[in-house]
Formats: structure tokens, sequence, C-alpha cells
């Protein structure tokens, strides 16, 4: 690595002052205090840059150039403008982002989100482009359902994407569109990261739940999934009502509380079909993280405004899981809705997954080893709807369990899915966490990094032949 590279890297995703500074040194004679005003770069940072160009710098009395022989040398940072301009000159983008945003799967029931306008999501990817070298930079979106990642992908196809998110069907849609170019995972913040993506990301972006609970998690999920938190940064999106401010001064105690700093806000960046509360807008945040911010740990618990995820859920009626024990079998013991880690084999579990939104029974299903299982789920839960989605569901777990779907059972709010073990199951399927390119070597290449329990349902379902 050139001593140039060595300074650009020291900068984290934060590089692009530097490259600006490179670009106008390549154009002709520069002031020093000229540099420092144009790139907003720290005086002692541009000094640094000086420095690493060595002998390709010129210098007279008064300014500094990159010699003319070396500038073929040197690659020039490109700039797209300011957001609204450059939407107004990238109508057919718009026009194809659109496209995306009206093709997404309706948002999960359970879940309090409300869909950006496709105007937002292409100024999303415009302002990422613009302020960050998203062809250096490891972009990870936290929660996806806007599509803010296929507008990044049609602006810059040399980008590194991931994004992580609870709705199987939004994963599926993104594989679908970007064709794989963008590496897609299932998770739950409220269980935690899949493994892989854990210090990998210079830079992420999410749109968070509005509540100083979910703003919270996302956060510390960010700030966990950065290979350097303090040179990485979070992109956040937060809305609140300027009729109540208190509000809006609790997320950004939450926030600070995590050892971030606001580098800068913009209003109004945002617009949504919905959320009139709050003026159907909201802010875009940028925040650094500082030292602190790598020992913070997220917490658990309801994180939506509305819904059986919201702040003030409650559990489940004592006589709902009695009856669950009962369903696991004598000796059964009841789990909590975590499939992190697949705990230690039992003969028999009883798993509440009342609140399960749609993703987390297969999550349960693939994670708990035990000679019978029984699930808790909603009585209108998505894999048990009609014949196909239960044949479908049975059929991914056909390798480990026997699937028995009790509705209206114990109540008619209620259904129970009783999982019992088949007497040769497969090894993988009771290995779950392990890493692929060592449980699977012969499986596709592309998911060898990450876990079975982490991939969206549609590529575990592609898995099951390789069984």
């Amino acid at each position: 690595m050139s001593q140039l590279e060595q300074v650009l890297a020291s900068h984290g995703v934060h590089t692009r002052p530097l490259r600006l500074a490179v670009t106008l040194l390549c154009h002709g004679w520069q002031r020093f205090d000229d540099l420092v005003r144009a790139t907003a770069a720290p005086r002692r940072s541009i000094e640094e840059l000086l420095a690493a160009l060595g002998e390709d710098l010129e210098r007279d009395t008064h300014a500094l150039r990159i010699r003319p022989g070396a500038v073929a040398g040197y690659e020039p940072f490109r700039t797209v403008g300011q957001p609204e301009t450059a939407l107004a000159e990238n109508r057919e983008l718009l026009a194809r982002v659109a496209r995306y945003v009206d093709g997404v799967p309706p948002p999960l029931a359970a879940l309090d989100h409300v869909q950006a306008t496709a105007e937002t999501v292409l100024r999303r990817a415009l302002w990422l482009d613009e302020r960050y070298d998203l062809a250096r930079t490891r972009l990870l979106f936290l929660g996806d359902h806007d599509l803010t990642s296929l507008a990044v992908r049609a602006l810059r196809p040399d980008a590194r994407l991931t994004v992580v998110d609870l709705d199987e069907r939004v994963l599926d849609y993104i594989d679908s569109v970007s064709g794989r170019t963008i590496t897609t995972l299932h998770a739950d913040l409220r269980v935690g990261l899949p493994p892989a993506v854990v210090a990998s990301a210079d830079l992420v972006f999410s749109d968070p739940p509005y509540t100083p609970e979910g703003m919270g998690l996302f956060a510390a999920n960010g700030v966990r999934a950065l290979a350097d938190p303090p040179l990485g940064r979070l992109v956040l999106a937060y809305g609140y009502s300027p009729r109540h401010p208190a509000l809006g001064a609790q997320v950004q105690r939450e926030l600070a509380s995590l050892g971030l700093t606001f580098e800068a806000i913009l209003p109004d960046f945002h617009r949504y079909h919905g959320a009139e509360a709050i003026g159907s807008a909201a802010d875009l945040y940028v925040c650094q993280p500082t030292a602190r911010a790598k020992k913070v740990k997220a917490r658990k618990g309801g994180i939506y405004t509305h819904g059986p995820q919201s702040v003030e859920a409650r559990g489940t009626r004592p006589a709902l899981v009695e009856k669950l024990l009962e369903l696991a079998g004598e000796g059964a013991e009841i789990r909590a809705a975590d499939w992190s880690a697949s705990g230690a084999p039992a003969s028999g579990v009883a798993v509440d997954l009342s609140a399960d939104p749609g993703p987390w029974l297969l999550r349960v299903l693939l994670a708990t080893n035990a000679h019978r299982l029984a699930v808790l789920v909603p009585n209108a839960h998505p894999d048990l709807g009609n014949a196909e989605a239960q044949a479908s569901l049975s059929t991914l777990v056909a390798g480990k369990y026997r699937l028995r779907f009790l509705r209206s059972t114990p109540d008619n709010k209620h259904a129970v899915v009783v999982a019992t073990a088949v007497g040769e199951p497969v090894d993988l399927l009771l290995k779950a966490h392990a890493r692929l390119g060592n449980a699977l070597p012969d499986g596709p290449p592309d998911v060898h990094a990450h876990r079975l329990i982490d991939l969206p349902r549609h590529r575990i379902a592609a898995i099951v032949p390789y069984l």
C-alpha cells in the first residue's frame, strides 16, 4: 500500500474531502488555505495528504499542484452535484426506482413501516454517492423495505452492498431485482446480527422504528456492524412532530448515550406515503461513533409504535403457556423466542411465538434440537394460512421434523405447531449455526461465509437439494 493509500485508509469512509483535494491539485495550482476551504478537511489532514504525495507534489512560493507528468497516475474524484439537481438530471433512473418501489411486497401487518417515496429513495442514493466513495465503501442496510439498496445498485454497479432484513419477501424481491448482486441476510435485530455482518461495514444506512427503543436498537447494531466504528458512519432516518420536540430530544439522548455524535442533521430529507403525524417527513441523521460506542450493548424489547411488536405489547397469558407445555410433552421446558444459538438438545421444548410477524417460526424450527417441539403462533400466521403454505414449511424442515398444524388451539386467536423429530435427521439441519463453507462445502459458493439460520428463506429452499 502506497503512502497516499495509507493516508486515505486512515480516514475510513470519510475520504471524500481528501480525494477532492487530489483532484483540485491535478487541475492546477492551489493555495493551501483554498484547499482547506474547498474540501472542508482539517488542516492536519491536508498536511498529511501533501506529505504523502511526495515527489509528485510541486510547490512555489504561494501554491501547490501535482506535477503535470504525474497527473495521469491519479484517479479523479467524481461529484454528482446537489441531490435535488441530480434528481432532475436522472429522470430515467427515477422512473426505474419508482418501478422497484411499485413492485415491493406490502409491509408485514405486524410491523410499523411506512413506505418512502421513489424520489426519497433516489435522493438517498445520490446523497450517499456524493458524500462517500461507494466504490471503496462496504455499505450495509439494516432493513430495506424502501429499496434504497436497489437505487444505489442502479447508480453504482460496483458498490459492495449488504441488506439485513426481517421480511423474507423483501429479501427475495431484492435478490430477484438485483440478480443476487446484493448480499441479503435474514435477521431480527432484537435477536442479533448475523456473525458475518459484525465488524464488516464501513457505512450503515437505516430507517429504523421511530421510538427511542427502536432507534437505540438499530443504532447499537449499526455500531457493531462497523469494522472500525470511529472511522465509519451511521446514516439514519428519524422524524418527530414539531408539536412534540420532547420526543425528538428523547431519541437524540438515546443516540448520544450510545456514544454517537451528530455530524449532521438534514431536515425533511425523507418523504413518505403516510406518517401524517410527523408531516410525512423525516430528517437525515449522520452519526459518527466515538470509541465509547463499541462498548455499548443493544437493548431488547418492543421497538415499534403500534401492534404486537410495540413497546406496550404484553406477554402471553400463563394458561396458553401451560397448554403449550402440555403439547410439548412431559418434562418439556419453555424457551425464549431466540434462534441466535441452538441451545442444548432436549426431549421436549415449548416456545411462545404469539408475536411472530411471520419469519420466526422457521428460524425456531431450525435452531431448536428437540425430540418434540411445540410452538405457539398467531392463528393467522402465514405458514399456516393454507395447505400450500403448510406443505412449503414442512418441506423445508422435513429432514429434521415432522409437523402437525393445530389451528385455533388453544383459542381462536392462536395455533400450535407440533414438531416431532424424524428418525434419521439431516446433519446440517441439526447444525443450522455452522458456517456453510465448512458444513456444506459443495453448496453455492456465495453462501460459504454464512450460516443456514441467517439465509433468506428462498435461499434455504435452494439449498435443500444439496442436503
